[in-house]
């Protein structure tokens, strides 16, 4: 009996280095098989790796040494533009000081006060007016502030006539600012002045911004049969602690990087994802600064009345506004203003509201749109496929709320895509094989009339330093460029950033002061191009409801409604003789 048993296990243990022996030699072959099955063991795998592998953090050295330009040298050229689109962003900052800044003398928006200015003469308010408001701040002893540099938003809004109105606020660097709005509307309009941050919590975020690039992390997994590893990557990493991946983009030099895993090789990346955020990045002290319901986003209360009541424009102003002499255009005229909770832009543009998913279908027939970006403008697809039934969305087997994309409608020859920017994003997970740089993807289009291209590249670059966000705009503008010039009918429609929801962990990464950064420079660099702007900035912050990242679909609407307009604008009457 004993023998038999030595016998049997004799032969299982030669069957079983056989077996070991075959998969050894034919591990390419097994990495082929059914990709439903390797999907499968693979996510289990990652599940169990994420659960216990720790990925340690580079030690960062926070003088930029390492990572001065992230990425090459500009040229000359884009040297001196990118000089000039610094300081157009130029912050007033407090005072330098030998210590930091005590609370109690920082910016409170509780014994702040602001004041409607009256009209020159004391006469009424008439639509065509502009309204200005004088904002005084004041720190937690009430004393009054005497420098500037607070983020402030203005909003003029009628919750009675469903009416709002982004304003435009003016630092005097004094400690005084003002709010300047145009009045377009009949009936009440309130004034709103809110303390988004104060000047010292700005020079934090400067500093954050400037210094630690690293704050939010990003690892990626490598892999080669059962074999895998995860490591740190970053568009800049410390070269003296580990051997690096260089995944730098070969058409437009975009730099990313990962640390080499011990065993694997660079070629078996997998794929990227948000590693996560660095915590304890602020003092106590500094941390004081960022408090919700105390200097994070809290209104400012008015010292008088903070309505008044606006009447029809004056029969007066007609000749004026009719002769050969007319004053300068204002530089804070609104993109556009809501009315019984429509946007209705200004500008030229002759907003249409499509209420009926026929009108969309209709709109969109013949058309490709191809949709680029973070998730606000995957939002966008989202809204899309839902509102109208005819676009079906084909399963491309893509993560949910990574993509790629892709919606079709076979009967009105609509095609609807959508795919992410390339790193930084941060999105949970994205292959490897996915990660496609817009200009890249630019550069893939034939264009033309038919075809609608829709951007929307912001918030995943709140985090580095404006330069880097520059750059990757002017990639964009290049390849815009090049497909406007081979293809020049194509309709480009770019989206701009939106105010959100902030506490203190989200200041120190997605702040709306780094946003508002991030998109003056947007607009300057597409300014004079044959593109469009959905002024979601300006949509978001004019609007009643709650800021929040992903607007909610009140607001979609009004987007979609302004994106279509531009893609199917109202067609001129001929006018009668």
């Amino acid at each position: 009996m004993c023998r038999n048993l030595s016998r049997y296990a004799l032969v299982f243990l030669f069957l079983a280095l056989s077996g070991l022996i075959f998969l050894l030699r034919n591990i390419h072959t097994v990495e082929s098989w059914n990709c439903h099955t390797i999907s499968a063991l693979y996510q289990l795998q990652s599940r169990i790796h994420s659960s216990f592998i720790s990925v340690n953090l580079p030690t960062f050295y926070h003088n930029r040494t390492f990572c001065a330009h992230l990425g090459q040298k500009p040229s000359p050229e884009d040297e001196l533009e990118e000089r000039y689109l610094l300081d157009s962003i130029a912050w007033p900052g407090p005072p330098p000081r030998s210590a930091p800044t005590a609370l109690r003398q920082t910016s409170d928006p509780v014994h702040s006060l602001f004041a409607i200015l009256p009209t020159k003469g004391g006469r009424e308010w008439h639509v065509g007016d502009q309204l200005e408001a004088l904002v005084q701040m004041h720190d937690f002893q009430g004393r009054p502030k005497r420098y500037g540099g607070d983020f402030l938003l203005a909003r003029l809004h009628s919750p009675e006539l469903g009416a709002g109105v982004a304003g435009k606020v003016l630092d005097h660097r004094n400690g005084f600012y003002s709010a300047l709005f145009p009045l377009l509307w009949v009936g009440s309009a309130h004034v709103e002045i809110t303390l988004v941050h104060s000047s010292e919590a700005v020079a934090v975020l400067r500093r954050l911004r400037e210094e630690r690039p690293d704050r939010v992390f990003f690892k990626s997994l490598f892999r080669l049969g059962f074999l895998s590893e995860t490591t740190v990557c970053n568009m800049c990493l410390p070269p003296d602690q580990q051997p690096l991946c260089n995944y730098t983009d070969l058409y437009t030099g975009e730099p990313w990087y990962c640390y080499k895993p011990k065993m694997l090789s660079c070629d078996t990346r997998v794929n990227h994802a948000k590693g996560g955020y660095l915590k304890h990045l602020i003092t106590n002290k500094e941390a004081l600064l960022f408090q919700s319901g105390v200097n994070i986003k809290v209104c400012i209360h008015a010292s008088g009345p903070d309505r008044i009541n606006v009447l029809p424009p004056r029969k007066d102003k007609v000749e004026v506004d009719s002769s050969s002499v007319k004053p300068e255009p204002i530089e804070l005229a609104p993109s556009g203003y809501y009315h019984m909770e429509s946007w209705r832009a200004l500008g030229g543009v002759t907003m249409r509201h499509f209420n009926e998913s026929s009108a969309i279908t209709q709109c969109l027939r013949n058309k490709v749109i191809n949709m680029y970006g973070d998730s606000t403008v995957r939002q966008w697809f989202e809204y899309l496929i839902a509102l109208v039934p005819e676009l079906k969305e084909f399963n491309l087997h893509s993560p949910k709320n990574v993509g790629p994309f892709m919606a079709v409608d076979s009967t009105h020859n609509i095609l609807l895509k959508y795919r992410c920017h390339g790193p930084p994003i941060r999105f949970s997970t994205v292959m490897s094989s996915e990660l496609r740089y817009i200009s890249n993807e630019l550069d893939g289009l034939s264009g033309g009339p038919n075809t609608v291209v829709v951007l929307s590249i912001w918030a995943h670059f709140s985090t580095f330093p404006v330069e880097v966000y520059i750059r990757r705009l002017r990639h964009i503008r290049r390849a815009l460029l090049r497909l406007l010039d081979r293809a020049p009918g194509t309709l480009i429609v770019i989206r701009s950033a939106n105010l959100q929801a902030l506490d203190q962990e989200v200041s120190l990464y997605n702040s709306d002061w780094y946003s508002l950064q991030l998109d003056k420079v947007l607009r300057a660099m597409f300014k004079g191009m044959s593109v469009l702007l959905v002024d979601a900035w300006q949509m978001t912050l004019a609007h009643h409801l709650p800021h929040a990242l992903h607007p909610p679909p009140t607001i979609v609407k009004n987007m979609i409604d302004m994106l279509l307009s531009y893609v199917c604008p109202e067609k001129k009457k001929s006018q009668q003789k």
